[in-house]
Formats: C-alpha cells, sequence, structure tokens
C-alpha cells in the first residue's frame, strides 16, 4: 500500500536506494577479511597422510625383517601419543610412547605404551622449564591454520607445554617417530613401564634400515602408477643386498617396495620412483629406511644414497684461496645443468702432499663436525611461487655429523643429524633434531628428491673437540647443541602463541645464528665465572689444549663480528642470552622476539640463508678448518616437470649479462657492510689521515696560492647550514658512489689485483667527476673544478679516503674525513670565497 502511495520520482530514489545497499553488502560481503578465514586450504600434510603406506599402522610391530638383511635405526624406536587432555591438566613434561623397537635386554616392552620423560636431573629439569610456554593460538596463527600450515591445535589452551609434549603434539596426529639413545634408563616399579632419557629424542623415518642395489622395476599384483603423457610404471623393485664377505651387492635378491608419493598442492610428489634405478646417486647403493607391511614386503620410508656419506670425497681442493672460491662461487655453480647429479668435496686450507690419504686419515671414528645445511628453489615448468622478486632465499640449517662405523660395510661413513629451526609449515616438518632420513631421504616430506641441497661438514678441533681445566668441563658442542634445543622447543609451540612468525628479523637463519650468538656468549660467561680456567691456561700457556683453547677465543671474536656487522647487538638476543648463557636459565623470565626491520639491518648478514652459509664457512675455513661439502641437485627418482635452482642473496638473480655477477646484491652489500659502528682503531686512522692529508696539501696549495686563510664572514648559522649541505653533498654521496660502491669491502673476500683495480678505478672517476659536475650542473664551480691544483688536491683526498676505507670498511670514517676537509676549506681556506666570485 506505501508503495503504490509514492510518487514515480520517490519509487526511482528508492530503487537506486536498495541497489546500492545490495551492492554495498555484496562488495562487503567479497572484500571482508573474514571471508578468507572461511575456505580451509588443506595441507600436503593432510594430502599424504591419506596414503595408508604414510600411516604408521600399515606396518605391524610384530613384522620383524630378517636380521641378516636389515638392522634396527636406533637403540630405541618409537612413535610418541601426546596424553589426553585430562592428562594434560598435570603440568609436567612426559608423554605416551608406543615403543617399536627396544634393545634385546626390553624386548618385552616392544608393543607397549610406556610413560616417556626426564632423568631427574637438576640441569636437564631447569632446561626444560626455561622453554615451557602456556600455548594459546593468536588471531594470525589461526589464519596461518586455515592456510594450510600445521600447527599444535591440540596444545591450544594447554598449560605448561614442555619440550616432550611439543614434540609430541606438533602434528594433528600421534604419528611422530623417534629414536632414543643407549642412556634411556628403564623404571618398572609403576603400573606402566617409564622410560627416563636425559636427551631430546630425534625425529626419525622408518623402524629397520639396510644397504641394497636398486636393480629394476617388476611388476606386482598391486596396480601400476599412471603419470600423465607417460607410460605406467611400478613402484615395486628387485633389489640385490650388500654382502659384506665379498663387499659387493651381490647378496641376497629381494622385492621391496618404494611408494610413489601423490601429487600435493605444489602441483608435484615431494619424491618419485620413477626412473631411480638408473640414478646416479645410487651407484654406490642406496640405505632404504622403512618397515615390513603386513604382506612381509619390505616398504620403503626414506632413501639414502650411500655414496654422499662416504668419507672419501670426489674431489679434493687445497689452498685457503681455492677454498673461498669454492665456497663463494663453484659450489653452486651449473645447479639446473646438474639435476640428479651429487658430488663430494674436500676443502684444506693448507696445501699438503698425498692429499687423498691424509684427508681420509683425517676423519677417525668418533670424529664429530659441524654442519652447515642450505637448501635452494624448485624452478621448472611446475615451479614453486618466490616470495621475494629475484631472489631464492632457500633454508639454513646447523647440524652435527659424526664419523661411525657403517653396520653393513664396516667403513667409516658420516652420520649426519640437523638442528631444525622450523618454522610452522603445510608439510608437516617440525623444529626439531632430525636425521639425515627423516629430513633429507623422507619420501612425504623430504629435500633431497626436489632441491638443491649444500651440506658443509667443518672439522675444527677447537669447536668439536672437549676441554678439561684441572676439572673443570668445558664442551662448545654440546653448549651450541643446548642453544639450538632450546630455540627449536621456543619454535614448536611458538612461544606460547602456537607459531612462529617469520620476519627479516625472525627466521630459521636469523634464529639459528641467535643461537650461536648465545653459545659464544654462555662460553665467555663460563670462562669469565670460572677462575680455575683462567688460572689453568696462565700456568699453562703452551700446553695443546691452551693452545686449541685461544683458537677458539680467535673463531669467536670472528663469528661475533659476523653475527652482529654493525657492532649493535639486538636486545632480544641479549635477552636469551642473558636468560639461557648461564646466568639466568629456569627462571620464569621470558625471552622476547623483536620482529622490527631495524633488529634484522644489525643483524643483517644473517637475514639470507645463502650469506649466512657461505660466511660461516669462509671464517672457518679462514680460521683452518677442514671442510667436506656435501652437494646433491634433486637427486633419486626422475621429476620431468621440476629443476633445482641455486639460493642466491637478496636479488641475487639479476645479474650482468654473460657474467655470474649480481651487482645489486654487491651494492647492498658493500652498503650495510660500510654502516658498521667505528672502533676506536677507526677513530684513530681518521686523525691519522687527517693529519697526513693536512701535512701534504696544505703546503702544496699555499705554494700554488690556491690556498691561503680567508675565514668566511657569514653567521652562526649560515656556517651551519652549509656545513649540513656538505654532509650529504658532497661527503655521503660521493663517498657512497666513489668508494663504498666501487671498492670491495674489507669483509668481502678479495685479493690485491681485484682492490687496486677498484680503487684506480674509482680515483680516476672521482677527478672526472668534479668538472663533470661544473659542466653539468654546478655552474659556479667551473674556474674551480678544473683548476689543476684543485684536481691535485682532490686526487689527494680520494686516495686518502679509500686508503681509510680500505682500512676500516667503515662509511662513517671516510665521510667524516671527507666532510672536515671540504668544511675547513670552505670556512676558513677561502673556498666559499671561489664560489661566491663565481
Amino acid at each position: 500500500m506505501i508503495w503504490h502511495g509514492l510518487s514515480r520520482k520517490a519509487k526511482l530514489l528508492f530503487t537506486r536506494f536498495l541497489l546500492l545497499v545490495f551492492i554495498a553488502v555484496i562488495a562487503g560481503w567479497q572484500l571482508s577479511p573474514i571471508q578468507a578465514q572461511l575456505v580451509q586450504q588443506e595441507s600436503n600434510y593432510a594430502i599424504h597422510i591419506r596414503q595408508n603406506f604414510n600411516q604408521s599402522g600399515f606396518y605391524p610391530i610384530a613384522k620383524i625383517p630378517s636380521v641378516n638383511l636389515y638392522k634396527p635405526i636406533g637403540d630405541w624406536v618409537g612413535r610418541l601419543i601426546l596424553p589426553t587432555k585430562q592428562q594434560l591438566q598435570d603440568g609436567l613434561d612426559w608423554v605416551w610412547m608406543e615403543v617399536q623397537y627396544a634393545p634385546p635386554t626390553a624386548q618385552n616392552l616392544v608393543g607397549n605404551i610406556v610413560r616417556l620423560e626426564w632423568k631427574k636431573n637438576e640441569d636437564l629439569l631447569a632446561l626444560d622449564q626455561a622453554v615451557t610456554r602456556d600455548v594459546n593460538f593468536t588471531s594470525e596463527v589461526i589464519k596461518s591454520q586455515k592456510k594450510g600450515n600445521i600447527h599444535p591445535f591440540r596444545l591450544n589452551g594447554v598449560r605448561h607445554v614442555g619440550i616432550l609434549r611439543s614434540l609430541a603434539g606438533a602434528n594433528p596426529d600421534d604419528n611422530v617417530i623417534v629414536v632414543l639413545d643407549s642412556s634411556t634408563i628403564i623404571d618398572a616399579s609403576q603400573e606402566k613401564s617409564i622410560l627416563q632419557i636425559e636427551r631430546e629424542p630425534v625425529l626419525a623415518t622408518g623402524r629397520f634400515y639396510g644397504l641394497v642395489k636398486i636393480i629394476k622395476p617388476i611388476q606386482s599384483s598391486s596396480k601400476t602408477i599412471s603419470f600423465p603423457k607417460a607410460k605406467q610404471y611400478t613402484d615395486y623393485f628387485l633389489v640385490k643386498h650388500y654382502n659384506p664377505n665379498s663387499n659387493k651387492f651381490d647378496g641376497l635378491q629381494e622385492t621391496i617396495h618404494i611408494p610413489q608419493q601423490v601429487i600435493d598442492r605444489r602441483n608435484f610428489a615431494p619424491s618419485s620412483s620413477q626412473q631411480i634405478e638408473q640414478s646416479p646417486a645410487g651407484e654406490d647403493g642406496w640405505y632404504i629406511y622403512g618397515a615390513d607391511d603386513a604382506k612381509g614386503v619390505f616398504t620403503v620410508a626414506a632413501l639414502a644414497p650411500r655414496s654422499l656419506f662416504q668419507i672419501q670425497p670426489r674431489q679434493i681442493i687445497t689452498g685457503e684461496k681455492l677454498g673461498l672460491n669454492y665456497i663463494q662461487e663453484v659450489n653452486w655453480q651449473n645447479t639446473e645443468k646438474n639435476k640428479g647429479k651429487f658430488n663430494t668435496v674436500l676443502l684444506k686450507p693448507v696445501e699438503t702432499q698425498n692429499s687423498l690419504n691424509q684427508s681420509i686419515s683425517k676423519w677417525q671414528e668418533g670424529n664429530k663436525a659441524i654442519v652447515l645445511h642450505l637448501f635452494g628453489g624448485i624452478g621448472g615448468r611446475n615451479a614453486e611461487a618466490v616470495p621475494v622478486p629475484y631472489t631464492i632465499t632457500g633454508h639454513f640449517a646447523f647440524g652435527i655429523a659424526e664419523v661411525v662405523r657403517d653396520e653393513f660395510t664396516k667403513e667409516l661413513r658420516f652420520e649426519t643429524k640437523y638442528h631444525q629451526i622450523y618454522a610452522q609449515n603445510p608439510d608437516g616438518i617440525i623444529a626439531g633434531t632430525h636425521t639425515w632420513a627423516d629430513y633429507m631421504g623422507n619420501l612425504q616430506r623430504g629435500w633431497v628428491a626436489t632441491r638443491p641441497i649444500s651440506d658443509i661438514l667443518i672439522k675444527f678441533d677447537p669447536v668439536t673437540q672437549d676441554y678439561d681445566f684441572g676439572g673443570v668441563k668445558l664442551s662448545p658442542l654440546e653448549q651450541f647443541q643446548q642453544q639450538l634445543q632450546v630455540t627449536m622447543a621456543r619454535y614448536r609451540v611458538g612461544d606460547g602463541t602456537g607459531g612462529a612468525i617469520v620476519s627479516p628479523a625472525t627466521s630459521c637463519v636469523q634464529d639459528a645464528s641467535q643461537a650461536l650468538y648465545t653459545t659464544i656468549l654462555a662460553i665467555k660467561n663460563q670462562v669469565a665465572t670460572t677462575p680455575q680456567i683462567q688460572t689453568w691456561v696462565r700456568a699453562n700457556p703452551n700446553h695443546p689444549q691452551a693452545l686449541r683453547f685461544q683458537q677458539l677465543v680467535e673463531l669467536g671474536k670472528s663469528l661475533e663480528q659476523q653475527l652482529a656487522p654493525l657492532g649493535i647487538v639486538r636486545a632480544d638476543w641479549q635477552s636469551q642470552a642473558s636468560i639461557l648463557a648461564g646466568t639466568g636459565i629456569g627462571k620464569t623470565t621470558q625471552p622476547f622476539e623483536d620482529r622490527s626491520i631495524w633488529a634484522g639491518l644489525t643483524t643483517w648478514r644473517t637475514i639470507m640463508p645463502r650469506q649466512a652459509h657461505d660466511d660461516l664457512a669462509t671464517i672457518f675455513l679462514k680460521h683452518g678448518a677442514i671442510m667436506q661439502v656435501l652437494r646433491t641437485n634433486q637427486v633419486g627418482g626422475w621429476q620431468p616437470n621440476i629443476t633445482p635452482i641455486a639460493p642466491t642473496v637478496l636479488l641475487g638473480q639479476i645479474k650482468i649479462p654473460f657474467t655470474n655477477i649480481s651487482p645489486i646484491s654487491i651494492i647492498l652489500n658493500r652498503v650495510l657492510a660500510s654502516l658498521a659502528v667505528p672502533t676506536l682503531k677507526d677513530w684513530l686512522v681518521v686523525a691519522l689521515m687527517l693529519i697526513i692529508y693536512s701535512v701534504i696539501a696544505l703546503p702544496y696549495g699555499w705554494k700554488f696560492g690556491f690556498l691561503h686563510i680567508q675565514i668566511w664572514s657569514a653567521n652562526w648559522i649560515d656556517k651551519c647550514l652549509l656545513a649540513l649541505r656538505c654532509l650529504f653533498l658532497p661527503a655521503i654521496v660521493e663517498e657512497l658512489f666513489f668508494r663504498v660502491f666501487l671498492l670491495p669491502n674489507p669483509s668481502e673476500i678479495s685479493n690485491w689485483l681485484e682492490v687496486s683495480l677498484g680503487a684506480i678505478v674509482s680515483l680516476f672517476l672521482f677527478i672526472l667527476y668534479h668538472p663533470l659536475n661544473a659542466r653539468m650542473f654546478f655552474k659556479a664551480g667551473t674556474p674551480t673544478f678544473y683548476n689543476r691544483v684543485f684536481l691535485v688536491l682532490a686526487a689527494f683526498l680520494g686516495i686518502i679516503c679509500t686508503v681509510a676505507y680500505t682500512l676500516t670498511g667503515s662509511l662513517f670514517v671516510i665521510v667524516l674525513i671527507h666532510w672536515v676537509v671540504v668544511v675547513v676549506w670552505l670556512i676558513f681556506f677561502g673556498g666559499i670565497r671561489r664560489f661566491d666570485q663565481s
């Protein structure tokens, strides 16, 4: 009735109003940020866990493969089970574990569920308490979870989550497989047996492993695998086991199952069994990790190429110069062309004869090495997205490698464990200590099949060997592992937020570097607060242990300079250090994270994984360390739609045509390196250079009448404004371009020829710039900037600034020198009068 009573104009206006309201509602619905949260993206983890061969229950515990062909992957193997919600309320750090393998003396526990807890050790419990958090998801974490990242949602709202519970609850299901070492003890006094441990469980894959040569694929009663636009393939293979009597692969033949993983949301599979028998990496056999399925067929969950871990390298490079060049340049050359291939290279800083024999003898059973791990990107038709333009960020981690006696061949080989500081992700990779097979070789989530990898194993006795100063023990390696363990535990629960958020200041490489920095401070603190150590070192200055300790001190200085390149220590790093470096461990104070851009810039050398990897390797090599580089490029089964891409520094893919030079990256690095806070030595260089310049320039300028004392009569405000202007131009602008951009920073790897050539080019352009500037832009400077005496004085100023920059690498130093010279000339020696006359 009301509608009929309205005029034609009113009806038209009302209709328009309703239309606008409708459009506004639709637009608001489409643009609302809540809408994005309503669509739950499926994770890669969820896609793969649906396959029965990726589930622990697919492998009956009672099925044990032949003891002559397979060995257990650890002293204890088990599956972690998170306690019930009611049990989680006790605030203690224990979990359940299904025992899948046990030592011969504890076979009665196999198949049982036992309680796993820490030994009653005061330091151990204090460490666990230091990283215990109440977990409450933030809105940011909930959004991340909706995007398909795996967060510990079963721990959301749980109080007092410690190391063990953060491990057991990291994934949506109770499927975390771990190994425990031989120090595990059994407490059978309770209704359920209790296993007590003193080290964090190591994340692992499979229960048993063997050493085989893959002969060929064979048809099975199971269905074959179909690849788009390709023929069908089977994922069952005929293999021959290693025969210890003949030292060849002429042992028992067996059919094994290498299940083909499905394509996930990345549009490719995490691994492939296609043509794996032809892989160059398998020439010396494969370690296969897994267990028997219900039919008694050994089903592979992880693969590792034997040749990658052999002590004998495929290539040896001796000499510091060649070694540094390999680290910085050669290591990642031709990555795409070398798809499917691998290499192992020994780097020795000191040239010796009989390098091959000596290199093998350097590695003895029980030796340990620090591992620098770096992976690159995935290119090809199904390339992964690049979050930063023209940059392949990759991922960095530390690890520990040990020389062990192979259980099959009785040869020495490397066994690597990674300490992965890893943010929540769609693959279900957990921040923690992983075996190589679990992190790299795992068919469901490992990286060896899809990414290029560089692992640098560093043997440096001052770090890897323990110290005993008259009864006072000091272990740099154990200190380092403890700091990494703390950071990994914090990452698993995001310091209570439920997720570790990546930023330029907080990331895998930044926080791994923070653990290294905290280790250095912890050792310094222990030495400073323990008089016995200082007394012992003073009393035994020539003892091999004292000399080794001095090498450790020198290394620590170099690492500190690399970790805090501007000379400014981040507040959050200091917070972590004060709590965990021996001054506050176990206290309730919690460290904080600074995600600001400024915090990232103060530790700029550890923002990019590639830079941290190369810089740390460089430092160790310069200090005399021996290194073994293990390089792989998507080894294993063949996937034609992806290619390996080398990691880069920021904007590192922008290169000068027909060269490997990334100019923007080089300039950015040089600018950041030049911003280091000057030291006392640097200020002394400033004073010395100004004195030298004055001694030469003043007599020369007076002799030819170019300089004479004539103080500018302007008021102090004009003088201050002039000085301020001169600070920007010419001092800052010219020094940035002619020194910082063109000259190698002292922190770079360069030789005298590069430095000399850069200095000559820089000086020539610096002199040429002044008359060109007068001709094109600054007309008032024409008579002066063409004056022969002025150009000689400018050349000498360029030389002085070049020498100062070569000695200090500091922009502040050369800007100050340039600024003082120009301002003194303009105000006190008639310089401003020359421009006024012009």
